[in-house]
């Protein structure tokens, strides 16, 4: 018999609110400001890299995120980057901790209907002050069960926290835009992973499409959770 699905799991930053384009945005202001030494596409790929290098010292989130563009911006002036352009990259890291939040369409309207039916639990990853930041601002808070903000997501955290509140990742469903992220692992943890389509989705979250499953769905809005969870108690039941 299938398990029953008990609990849902939303992540936070482009799924039920903006993120990503702010990152972009800061970005671009980085490689203007770094125009005279090098060109966009060669500086935003050491950039990348060395959040990737960074994400085991820094985490995910706007402070590892900012002292990567200073370590980048050290290297590729050779050390000659001035005071004044590190006092705008910190400015910049500043204020995209200081950006308002903004949801996306439909969030509190599918979170809420979610909340009538199963436990739900916001499943974040990134700096702790800001995700607090951004919940409490979101106005969601008061619509999950819980909530987890965790240094990684992998199969053994989701296993943890779907037994926490629920009976197990067997019986989960977590939605995000990553698939390395939010999709695989918590498949890989027994649990079913619905990928949110977005437009803007940072390099490292990306990962192969798993193969064909009935515990793997894409969406291409979250207005189409609600509908999709009834599907999969409709086929659970008939498995019955």
């Amino acid at each position: 018999m299938a398990a029953a699905l008990h609990t849902v799991g939303f992540d936070a930053d482009d799924t039920l609110w903006h993120n990503e384009r702010f990152f972009q945005l800061t970005q671009a202001h980085f490689a203007t400001l770094l125009t005279d030494y090098t060109e966009r596409d060669g500086l935003l790929a050491r950039l990348t890299d060395a959040e990737k290098r960074n994400l085991q010292h820094y985490g995910f989130g706007v402070k590892g995120f900012t002292l990567s563009m200073i370590e980048t911006a050290i290297e590729v002036t050779d050390g000659e980057v001035s005071a004044q352009v590190i006092s705008e990259i910190l400015d910049a890291g500043r204020e995209m901790l200081r950006h308002p939040v903004e949801l996306l369409p439909d969030a509190r309207e599918t979170v809420q209907a979610v909340s009538r039916t199963h436990r739900t639990v916001l499943i974040t990853k990134g700096d702790l002050l800001d995700q607090e930041r951004k919940l409490a601002q979101s106005g969601l808070r008061d619509l999950f069960h819980g909530v987890e903000i965790v240094s990684d997501k992998t199969p053994q955290v989701y296993g943890e926290i779907f037994s926490r509140y629920g009976e197990g990742a067997s019986g989960g469903l977590m939605i995000g835009n990553s698939m390395r992220s939010d999709v695989l692992p918590m498949i890989a943890a027994g649990g079913w992973g619905i990928l949110l389509d977005h437009p803007y989705a940072w390099d490292y979250e990306h990962a192969p499409v798993p193969e064909p499953s009935a515990r793997y769905h894409m969406l291409s809005c979250l207005a189409g959770l609600m509908p999709l969870i009834d599907q999969i108690e409709v086929d659970r039941k008939q498995g019955e």
